[in-house]
């Protein structure tokens, strides 16, 4: 395929978009709120949660690299990867209204339920996002124009995140009433609706352009083998578990800070209505805040990189997105103004990040070819998808075994070792963990002129052996 015929249509790079406009409706909805579900809607204990987040997400971080494997292995007359957002789209929102039902059960039975729709979700999760997230990866030859086409699905990703945070709490009180539990429930058939309408929209609307050499032969050991002597992957799989834990550890403990922490407050603002603004209100405006910072740099971030490199725009972005974590460890609820200006500085560089190394990742996988002319596309993106969630699962996990240490009740008043523990682990605990990621990301090797010198080898190859792929 020529260059020429690497680029893609505004259409098409907006319905690719479309897919994690379905799923991060929920994958924000498990980073900011499943926490706090659990704990004070659904009522079972945090020390409890935490258990069951972190059992259930390594065997959903685990079935992550099987699901990557099944997608390089279809064939359909619709390519490899997009048939499942056709396929799962139903199934993935009617199991996401019974994960957010409260059965009027008592704590053994809720706990079962619990379980069991929570593995439901994420393993459905996995079956239709690994697809689409590889996806990324055979829309199109051209390095260059996978960061664009990145930087749109993030630009999807925080409009769904804005969604998410400026409507799901205040829907669950319309909703709901006096009744959160029903509020959660008919708030995720909505969200259902649209998450299917959302799904259909990108498998329409993409195609699938870059194939695996024609004399690669099928073998899942190969596969592995590659995948776990590709060291630029390694390096990014490092990266991508400290720095979810950078995001999830803060992600899971939003809530109850400002709920906690902050509690109501009385406020006389430009722009806002002078009055008293309960923690769902100051959350929602928080979180909200938050998505739209990310949002624009998103829109930066692609310009930037280009100037500075991927690499070096990582670091540059992360450097401010850490500082801005870790300050708010030493300002109190009266200072709410510079707890939500912190927020936007660090979400303006912190948003950037996930683009970026979804980037690389695809990066890594043309390395892989280059070097050893093999391409497992699938089993790279899943087996990225997999560091997420291990770090989403242990960042859930630490931050509520610490609350339950300290003494966390839920809908109570807190001890002032309890309220210290919120804090920490709001800032200076993520803090620390990006600046682990921080360093792992310095030994990455793939700089944008390497990257650029072996995918034009690759180019001539596919074109001498007709490998050379036409739009499926």
């Amino acid at each position: 395929m020529s260059l020429e015929n690497a680029k893609l249509s505004l259409k098409e790079k907006l319905s690719y978009g479309f897919g994690d406009l379905a799923s991060v409706l929920y994958w924000q909805t498990f980073m900011l709120y499943f926490t706090y579900f659990y704990t004070d809607v659904f009522l079972i204990p945090a020390s409890a949660a935490a258990t069951m987040f972190l059992v259930s997400r390594i065997w959903d971080g685990v079935n992550d690299p099987m699901m990557g494997i099944i997608a390089d292995r279809t064939k359909t007359r619709w390519g490899k990867f997009r048939p499942y957002l056709l396929w799962l789209c139903v199934p993935f929102a009617l199991v996401g209204v019974l994960t957010f039902t409260v059965p009027d059960f008592g704590m053994t039975g809720k706990m079962i339920w619990a379980y069991v729709t929570f593995i439901a979700i994420m393993m459905l999760y996995t079956g239709i996002n690994i697809p689409y997230t590889a996806l990324l990866g055979v829309i199109s030859p051209d390095s260059n124009e996978r960061t664009t086409v990145s930087s749109v699905k993030f630009l999807f990703a925080f409009s769904a995140g804005i969604i998410v945070s400026a409507t799901l709490l205040p829907m669950v009180k319309s909703l709901g009433g006096d009744n959160p539990a029903r509020g959660w429930q008919s708030t995720f058939m909505i969200y259902g609706v649209a998450a299917v309408i959302f799904f259909l929209i990108a498998f329409k609307g993409t195609k699938e352009r870059v194939q695996p050499p024609k004399s690669q032969k099928s073998s899942i050991k190969k596969d592995l083998f590659e995948l776990v002597t590709n060291g630029p992957w390694l390096i990014l799989l490092a990266t991508t578990i400290t720095f979810i834990l950078f995001v999830a550890v803060k992600s899971s403990v939003t809530v109850h800070y400002f709920k906690y922490a902050i509690g109501s407050q009385q406020l006389n603002l430009p722009f806002l209505k002078s009055g008293t603004y309960d923690f769902e209100a100051l959350t929602s405006a928080y979180n909200t805040i938050g998505q739209i910072s990310s949002f624009i740099g998103v829109l930066l971030v692609s310009w930037f990189a280009k100037i500075v490199g991927k690499k070096r725009a990582f670091l540059i972005f992360f450097v401010v997105a850490i500082f801005s974590t870790g300050i708010v460890y030493f300002l109190s609820a009266k200072q709410l103004i510079w707890i939500f200006i912190f927020q936007i500085t660090g979400s303006l560089t912190g948003g950037p990040l996930s683009v970026l190394l979804w980037a690389m990742y695809a990066d890594t996988a043309d390395y892989a070819e280059w070097k050893r002319g093999r391409r497992a596309t699938g089993l790279i993106f899943s087996a990225s998808t997999m560091s997420q969630k291990f770090g989403w699962a242990f960042g859930a996990f630490v931050a509520l075994n610490l609350m339950s240490q300290v003494g966390f009740q839920p809908n109570a008043v807190q001890s002032a070792e309890s309220l210290k523990g919120l804090v920490s682990l709001f800032s200076i605990i993520p803090a620390a963990l990006g600046i682990l990621a921080m360093t792992i990301v310095f030994f990455y090797p793939l700089h944008d002129k390497r990257v650029d010198e072996f995918i034009t080898e690759l180019r001539e190859r596919r074109a001498a052996s007709g490998d050379d792929a036409q739009p499926a």
